[in-house]
C-alpha cells in the first residue's frame, strides 16, 4: 500500500476517535500489511500529525497528543527572566555570532572600515525605503549587505522585543511544557533564537520551532546563527526553515497543529493588501492552530502600521480568531478599532559592539537602534481573554461612545490603558478604550495633579483595566478626539487590585 494512502487512512481514523490500534485498520487496507510494516511507514509522520504511538504486545496503540496544562513560571524562572530583561542587551554569544557571520560573508573583518561603511549604506537604504509611501516600498532585506545591515541594525531590538513578548505569554499562562511553534516569515531567525534563549531560563519546558522563509540569504544567516547559538540537545529544537511564502498554502511537511503561531513584522510587508486579504492569510495559516493555541501578531509602532494592525485584528475577531490581549472588550461588544494607534514600549537596549562601531561617524544617530516600541495582539480561538473584567449592567460608568453628551462635565469611566507614555514630564498622556468609542480617547494627567489616588494611570502596565472616577471630558477639535482630564480629585483604581 502506498505510504501516502496509508497515512491518510491513519489520519482519518485518528480524527474519529482519540485512540486506536494499528491492527484495527488492516481490514480497511487494499493490500494486507503487517502492524510492524504499517508502523515503520507512519512513525516518521506521527509528530506532524499530532499523534503518538505506544507498543502494546504485538500491536501498536495510536493516540492523539492531548494539550498539556499551562506552564506556570516558578519564582526562580521569573527571576531569571526579569534579570535578563533588566540587562537590556542581547547575549554576548549571539552578538559575536553575528559579527563572525558578517566577517564570513564580507570576506573581511566585521570592523574593517570598508565593511562598516557598506553596512551604513545598507542601513540608510533600508530606512529610506521604510519611510516611502506604502505603494513605493519594497521592504526586502533579502540580499547581500541588506541582510547584513538588518543583522546589525534591526536584529538586536527585534530580538529583545520578542523576549519581552514571550515573557508576557509566560506570565499569561499561554505556554505549555511541550510546544510546537511556527514562525511565519522568519528572516534570519530572530523569533526562533529568542525562543531558544528564553526557554534556556525555564526548568522543565521544551519546544520544537518550525519556520517558513522565502529568502535563501536569510535562511543561510538563520542556520549560521542557530548553529553558533543554540546548543544541540537543549530544551529547544529549531528546525531548518522551510523555503516557502506565506501567500501560499503551508507546506504539508510542517506539523498538522501548532501551539503558537507568530507573525513578527511580516504583515506590514504587504502594505497594498486590503485588511480582508491579510485576514485571509492569517485565517488560512491558523487552520493549523491547536484548539488551545495562541496567535501572536507583532507590528511596528508607527501610526500607519499600528492602526492597520488593529483593524486587522478586529477583522480576525469577527472571523472567530478572538483577541486575548491587549484589548479586553470590557463592555462585551465588538470593536471596529477606529483610528486606533495603540502600542507599548520597553526599556531601551544597550547598543552592541557592532552598533557602536557603526555610530563612530558624524551622523551617529542614524546607526543606533535601541528603542523598543511595538504594537501586538495575542489571539485565540477559544475566546479566553487576559482580563475577564466586564462592566456590570448597573454600573455608573459612562460608555466612551457617549462622551459627546458629557463635554465639560465630570464623569466616571471604565477603560483599558492602550498605550505607553505619549506625553512628557509635564503632562502624562495615554490612549484609553472601552471598545465602544468611535473617536479616539486619551487620558491626560498633568504632573502637578498626580496623587497616590490617580497615579495608577501612569504606572499600570499596558492593557490594564482602570476604573476612573471624576474625570473632566474635553473635546479636542484639532485632532477630533476626546480628552479625559485627571485632576488631584480623580480616583483611579485597578479592579481587583486590593484583593491580590
Amino acid at each position: 500500500m502506498a505510504g501516502h494512502s496509508l497515512i491518510t487512512t491513519v489520519k482519518y481514523v485518528a480524527g474519529t476517535r482519540p485512540a486506536f490500534h494499528l491492527s484495527e485498520i488492516i481490514p480497511y487496507l487494499d493490500d494486507p500489511v503487517s502492524v510492524d510494516e504499517i508502523y515503520r511507514i507512519i512513525s516518521p509522520e506521527l509528530p506532524r500529525l499530532g499523534l503518538t504511538a505506544k507498543k502494546t504486545g504485538d500491536d501498536v496503540e495510536i493516540s492523539r497528543v492531548l494539550p498539556g496544562p499551562a506552564y506556570i513560571l516558578n519564582d526562580r524562572e521569573q527571576k531569571r527572566i526579569d534579570t535578563f530583561l533588566a540587562g537590556r542587551e542581547i547575549p554576548v554569544t549571539l552578538a559575536e555570532a553575528i559579527e563572525r557571520y558578517i566577517t564570513k560573508k564580507a570576506a573581511k573583518d566585521w570592523n574593517d572600515p570598508t565593511v562598516i561603511e557598506r553596512l551604513r549604506k545598507a542601513i540608510t537604504a533600508q530606512k529610506d525605503d521604510y519611510w516611502k509611501p506604502s505603494h513605493k516600498r519594497s521592504l526586502r532585506y533579502t540580499k547581500g549587505y541588506r541582510v547584513l545591515g538588518y543583522l546589525a541594525y534591526h536584529f538586536p531590538v527585534y530580538f529583545m522585543q520578542t523576549e519581552h513578548l514571550l515573557a508576557g505569554l509566560a506570565r499569561d499562562g499561554l505556554l505549555k511544557k511541550s510546544m510546537t511553534i511556527l514562525d511565519v516569515g522568519t528572516g534570519p531567525g530572530v523569533v526562533p533564537l529568542a525562543i531558544a534563549d528564553l526557554w534556556s531560563r525555564l526548568d522543565g519546558a521544551r519546544a520544537a520551532v518550525y519556520s517558513i522563509e522565502r529568502s535563501e540569504e536569510h535562511i543561510e544567516a538563520f542556520l549560521s546563527l542557530r548553529d553558533a547559538f543554540v546548543p544541540r540537545g537543549g530544551p529547544v529544537s529549531i528546525k531548518p526553515p522551510v523555503k516557502a511564502d506565506m501567500l501560499e498554502p503551508l507546506p504539508s511537511t510542517l506539523p498538522e497543529k501548532f501551539d503558537l503561531i507568530i507573525f513578527s513584522n511580516v504583515l506590514n510587508e504587504l502594505p497594498e493588501s486590503p485588511v480582508e486579504t491579510q485576514a485571509g492569510i492569517v485565517e488560512r495559516i491558523t487552520e493549523r492552530l491547536a484548539p488551545e493555541g495562541t496567535v501572536l501578531i507583532i507590528e511596528p509602532a508607527d501610526e500607519d502600521n499600528s492602526t492597520r494592525m488593529r483593524t486587522l485584528t478586529a477583522e480576525l475577531h469577527q472571523r472567530g480568531i478572538f483577541i486575548h490581549a491587549p484589548c479586553s472588550f470590557i463592555r462585551g461588544t465588538p470593536c471596529t478599532a477606529p483610528r486606533c494607534w495603540s502600542f507599548t514600549t520597553a526599556p531601551v537596549i544597550r547598543p552592541t559592539r557592532l552598533m557602536e562601531a557603526l555610530a563612530r561617524c558624524e551622523e551617529s544617530y542614524r546607526y543606533v537602534n535601541i528603542d523598543i516600541k511595538y504594537s501586538y495582539a495575542m489571539l485565540r480561538k477559544d475566546g479566553v481573554r487576559r482580563d475577564g473584567y466586564r462592566v456590570s449592567p448597573g454600573s455608573k460608568f459612562l460608555r466612551l461612545s457617549k462622551l459627546h453628551s458629557a463635554v465639560e462635565k465630570r464623569v466616571n469611566v471604565a477603560v483599558v490603558k492602550m498605550s505607553g507614555e505619549l506625553g512628557d514630564v509635564k503632562n502624562h498622556l495615554f490612549k484609553v478604550c472601552d471598545g465602544t468609542a468611535k473617536t479616539p480617547v486619551y487620558a491626560v494627567l498633568p504632573a502637578f495633579h498626580m496623587t497616590p489616588g490617580n497615579e495608577a494611570l501612569r504606572s499600570a502596565p499596558y492593557g490594564t483595566v482602570l476604573e476612573m472616577r471624576g474625570v473632566l471630558v474635553r473635546y479636542n477639535k484639532a485632532h477630533d478626539a476626546y480628552n479625559l482630564l485627571v485632576s488631584r480629585n480623580t480616583e483611579i483604581q485597578i479592579p481587583g487590585a486590593d484583593d491580590q
